[in-house]
């Protein structure tokens, strides 16, 4: 080995140059250490782990709150360090609620309890917008009104009642329709239609009130059911209207109206009258049919209901299905709602509408 090789190697064997070096990078006594050393922190400050080795918290010691970590120095690009903000979860009120189960109206089957408390605010609503609901048919006493809703059959109020006036003063009582001549009959209740079975069911119910019951329109449901032409809704009408006593009448408005209402998947009519009375309390049966029925015919009619005109749209889960157009809509409501003549030539007193016209008047 030459002079100049044994002048630069020191008594152990390391390059005198080496060790000057490691001289200079060590810290002096009394400073802290470069903060680029990985292994020589301020005192107090959590240690790093060595390369390769897993990293251990400090005892007591939050990993995310080392302020002199080099992972906690790194730019926040890092996905570790940005997960807080940029993670699509760090956030509900970013996320839509509809995404959230049970959150969305219509992902969510309406409840039985819902459903009820809802049909009860119809009523409820519906009660202020027709203060004046009442049987749309022309009567007397119990046996003009039993005549008239059989006579109603496949026709509408207002024809019963512009034909009614002439029969009752022919036939008053039902001991003189049922001894009547039904050619006479016919022709007096033809703008009904069906005119010749109504004949039938008409005389058929008078001879049997004359024959079982003394000339009087019976007060209870299984004797009116039993009368020729006479079911469940008849009755129901009857009942309510002439006795007081609280039925549903499930005509074909209500029937529509329940089940775009969703109080009933039904289409059989006696099965509509068990669901809705389960929703209502007894009291309100009788009042509750007014109220349907002429919401029906005024506003939410079978082929083109006005939804736009509908006072209790934000209670209605079939809204959409007619006009939601307000003037167009507007065009499309019926007798008093639409300004036209109602469909009783005696409407009660409180009717806010027009009185309809007799048969063959034009008004």
């Amino acid at each position: 080995m030459s002079a100049e090789s044994n002048s630069a190697v020191g008594e152990h064997g390391a390059s005198k140059r080496a060790k000057a070096t490691n001289r200079k990078s060590a810290p002096e006594p009394g400073r802290a250490a470069d903060s680029r050393s990985p292994r020589t922190a301020e005192p107090g400050t959590p240690r790093t782990a060595e390369p390769g080795t897993p990293r251990t918290a400090e005892p007591g010691t939050c990993r995310a709150s080392k302020p002199a970590s080099p992972r906690a120095s790194k730019p926040a690009a890092s996905p570790r360090a940005s997960k807080p903000a940029a993670s699509p979860r760090a956030s509900k009120s970013e996320s839509p609620r509809a995404a959230e189960p049970g959150t969305s109206r219509a992902a969510k089957p309406e409840s039985r309890l819902a459903m009820v408390r809802r049909a009860r605010r119809i009523n409820r609503e519906l009660a202020e917008v027709y203060p004046y609901a009442h049987p749309e048919l022309d009567f007397r006493n119990p046996f003009e009104l039993l005549v008239a809703t059989v006579l109603s059959a496949q026709t509408t109020d207002l024809r019963v009642n512009q034909t009614t006036p002439a029969l009752f003063a022919k036939y008053p009582t039902p001991e003189d329709l049922a001894a009547a001549v039904p050619e006479e009959v016919e022709e007096l209740i033809r703008p009904t239609g069906f005119f010749r079975a109504k004949t039938k069911s008409i005389m058929g119910l008078s001879a049997a009130l004359r024959d079982d019951f003394g000339g009087e329109v019976p007060g209870r449901l299984e004797d009116l059911v039993k009368l020729p032409g006479v079911g469940r809704k008849t009755a129901f009408v009857v009942l309510g209207n002439a006795f007081g006593v609280p039925g549903i009448t499930v005509d074909t408005h209500f029937m529509r109206l329940a089940r775009r209402w969703r109080w009933t998947e039904s289409d059989d009519p006696v099965k509509i009258e068990a669901e809705v009375a389960t929703i209502f309390p007894k009291s309100e049966w009788t009042m509750l049919s007014h109220r349907v029925i002429f919401h029906g015919r005024r506003i939410c009619h079978a082929r083109k209901p006005a939804c736009g005109a509908c006072p209790i749209t934000h209670l209605c889960p079939s809204y959409g299905e007619g006009e939601t157009d307000p003037e167009k809509a507007a065009k499309l409501l019926k007798y008093e709602k639409g300004g036209f003549p109602g469909q009783r030539l005696n409407p009660p007193p409180d009717y806010p509408g027009r009185p309809a016209p007799p048969l063959g008047a034009s008004g």
